[in-house]
């Protein structure tokens, strides 16, 4: 009786293996999450938005009202005291929200999850930037959170405006991110990171103009004020809600709004790129 031969056993199917996403794709899904990440951590925190309007509020309406009745009506531009400092109100918010931003920064290293992101398979720039763009859009949505104040102060408002003033102020709020970034990427502790970014914040607040003009000013103070990036994010702001508001002199002429935009720009692509050469040397 012959033997009938095992048949060649069927293939197997072949299971299908996804293949890795490319490396671009991976560093926008990376920025996507840490941005995404900056406004889960904000949901988290209503005490956060509440302390970032509260400051400036206080700022508008008790020393707007009390300096107010010393200048005067017309005493600052032209305009009542506290439509004029309103814009600097929301530029003082965006400066205080992006710096304070990048304490996430500290805190992951404290925490061991900075080190984490470091040996990802992506791009450290993909890191910064998401920072970047998270801290960003976190201080933007605190700052709009103000523009209901306009009417109480008697700033008007219009859908072109308002328009121009989001733009204003993600360009302020993107290189101030930046700036924080920098800062924060050789801070080890939170409390050191506190004590450094007072000393940064305050004296960028109240020498960019957001609280008094900067006119016939002593030389010395009007080198400061020129040479403080916050200034001409001030008073882009400032000439978007104000048009009748004086423009920032430089050497004596106007300087343009489209150059307040160029340089704060500049300064958030100089940041970034700092950042990013910083975190590639970090372990």
């Amino acid at each position: 009786m012959t033997a009938v031969a095992n048949p060649i056993p069927a293939a197997a199917p072949t299971a299908h293996i996804k293949p890795p996403a490319g490396k671009l794709l991976r560093n926008v899904r990376t920025i996507r999450m840490i941005w995404f990440r900056e406004l889960i951590r904000l949901r988290r925190m209503p005490t956060r938005i509440i302390s970032s309007i509260a400051q400036p509020i206080i700022f508008l309406l008790v020393m707007g009202a009390g300096i107010g009745s010393l200048v005067g009506d017309k005493g600052a531009g032209g305009v009542s005291y506290q439509v004029y400092i309103f814009p600097g109100i929301l530029a003082m918010s965006i400066i205080t929200s992006s710096l304070f931003s990048a304490m996430s920064i500290v805190w992951d290293r404290e925490f061991g999850f900075l080190r984490e992101m470091l040996v990802a398979p992506v791009s450290r720039g993909s890191l910064v930037l998401g920072k970047a763009i998270g801290g960003g859009s976190v201080s933007v949505a605190q700052g709009l959170l103000l523009i209901v104040f306009a009417p109480l102060v008697g700033v008007h408002l219009t859908v072109p405006r308002v328009l121009g003033l989001i733009i204003a102020l993600l360009l302020l709020a993107f290189a101030l991110s930046s700036l924080g970034i920098v800062i924060s990427s050789r801070i080890q502790r939170m409390e050191s990171f506190q004590m450094v970014m007072a000393l940064v914040m305050q004296p960028m607040i109240f020498l960019s103009g957001a609280v008094f003009p900067l006119t016939s000013l002593p030389t010395w103070l009007a080198v400061l004020t020129r040479l403080n990036p916050a200034t001409y994010g001030v008073d882009l702001c400032r000439r978007i809600l104000i048009p009748q508001a004086a423009p920032l002199t430089l050497f004596g002429n106007p300087v343009p709004m489209w150059a307040d935009a160029a340089i704060i720009l500049f300064l958030g692509a100089a940041m970034l790129g700092l950042g990013i050469r910083l975190f590639a040397n970090a372990e």
